[in-house]
């Protein structure tokens, strides 16, 4: 990178960081001091779908001074949710209490982004207002998440495909999701267009069925996305909206027969709204939690979005510090390591040993196991 001069220490001549993560970046009008960014990721502990008071503790853990955390996924109405106790946004009680949580978060200097998103048909009647089907591009249902050991983990109801008349509704619900997430104090939104929720669940040629002019054609698959765009762009401001994608992610079934065209024509057309940041998933996550060997690459995404890049999947440090040297990435969002390490920027910055993520704990819905009882570095010492 540019006036960046390869060391093997971690510091210059003149005291300024030599690890490309852990250089200064500007993000429109945020001006990042790191580009290590916390990557949104389900916590299943906000009872009720309301955030509860110990993801103050958990936020703030892993905020530093100029460093981007992206809030885990958070429901734009009572019918995006397919998980337990995930949190929501679209009542006064739920933006109440993500505003302690937020502010928390500001007092250490971190910049807040709140993904907003719809799991659309990754759901069943029983997260459904009056147990009704869940809403999806399609009819066609998910089929049950099986263990190795035969066990069904997860059921998924057949959806109901929405009319080509009540899809502004939802647009609007994105819309009103984003507005109260700033009235939260939060710094912008992610729109979640990744995998297999309902916006890829439009995007994706496996799922999207459709005849009407959110169907065939690339440009009408792509058409809901960069409508939710426009109306939350047009709602808080462009240089606040950032959004997830994984065209080459195979999540909830949801995968494509072109995901090259389909990631390079989403980047282009998002530079139209002039959106603060474009965080995509590297092709070698095919699935969850799983890294697969992959000839694709984001990088003619990251030359064709104008704005910030975030790059998202399976990174290390080495990994991470090489996308970011190499120009792949601007940010790269880390989840897995971040929640076992609350201060991952400075394990990173001395080279320490990491914590081991714990995979049972994931999704308890305990408040502290697998959430805040992570070490920092001075209390192992």
């Amino acid at each position: 990178m540019e006036g960046r001069v390869a060391q093997d220490e971690n510091t210059g001549t003149n005291g300024v960081s030599t690890i490309p993560l852990l250089t200064p970046c500007k993000m429109a009008n945020f001006n990042l001091s790191h580009r290590i960014v916390l990557a949104p990721m389900a916590r299943n502990r906000s009872y009720g779908n309301v955030p509860q008071p110990h993801a103050i503790l958990y936020y703030c853990q892993r905020s530093s001074k100029g460093g981007l955390l992206i809030a885990e996924s958070t429901g734009v109405s009572d019918t995006a949710q397919g998980c337990l106790e995930t949190p929501g946004i679209w009542t006064k009680e739920q933006v109440k209490a993500w505003k302690p949580i937020v502010d928390a978060v500001h007092a250490k200097g971190g910049i807040f982004f709140c993904q907003i998103w719809h799991v659309g048909r990754a759901s069943n009647t029983s997260f459904q207002p009056n147990g009704q089907a869940p809403i999806s591009s399609t009819d066609k249902p998910i089929k049950p998440l099986v263990e190795a050991n035969g066990e069904v983990i997860q059921e998924f109801s057949s959806p109901r495909r929405l009319r080509t008349d009540e899809i502004p509704k939802i647009i609007n619900d994105f819309r009103l999701a984003a507005r109260n997430a700033i009235e939260a104090g939060f710094d912008g939104v992610e729109i979640h267009g990744a995998h297999g929720f309902l916006i890829d669940q439009f995007l994706k040629d496996q799922v999207n069925d459709r005849t009407d002019q959110y169907g065939g054609s690339l440009e009408n698959r792509c058409r809901f996305a960069l409508e939710i765009v426009e109306a939350v762009a047009n709602e808080i401001g462009a240089d606040k909206v950032g959004i997830r994608l994984s065209p080459f992610a195979a999540y909830n079934e949801a995968g494509d027969s072109n995901p090259k065209a389909l990631g390079l024509y989403m980047a282009e057309a998002l530079n139209k709204y002039g959106i603060v940041y474009c965080h995509m998933v590297e092709p070698r996550m095919k699935t969850v939690g799983e890294k697969v060997e992959s000839a694709d690459s984001l990088l003619p995404m990251r030359k064709a979005f104008k704005g910030t890049f975030i790059a998202a999947g399976g990174y290390d440090k080495e990994d991470g510090n090489k996308a970011v040297a190499e120009n792949r990435a601007d940010l790269v969002a880390y989840g897995r390591l971040f929640l076992a390490n609350p201060d991952l920027p400075r394990r990173f910055e001395l080279n320490a040993p990491l914590n081991k993520y714990i995979r049972e704990t994931f999704y308890t819905q305990n408040a502290v196991v697998g959430y805040t009882d992570y070490p920092f570095l001075e209390s192992i010492a």
